[in-house]
């Protein structure tokens, strides 16, 4: 298993938070997510044989966050 962090912008309440942990649980091959609306991340664990990271990038920019390099 894989774990990635990604810096999160635009989420400003804890519903934003429900969206994007909603969004990457929901990517096959995560087997887990913790969304943290201070400092504004997202600490995923996924299978790399399953998902890549600008999938779960993508994934989050989706739902209308953003994800800064």
């Amino acid at each position: 298993m894989e774990h990635a962090t990604m810096n999160v912008t635009g989420m400003s309440c804890q519903g934003c938070v429900a969206s994007v942990t909603r969004v990457l649980k929901a990517v096959p091959g995560v087997s887990d997510v913790v969304v943290e609306l201070q400092p504004g991340r997202a600490m995923v664990t996924y299978d790399a044989n399953r998902t890549t990271l600008p999938v779960l990038k993508a994934a989050i920019e989706d739902a209308g966050y953003d994800v800064p390099a």
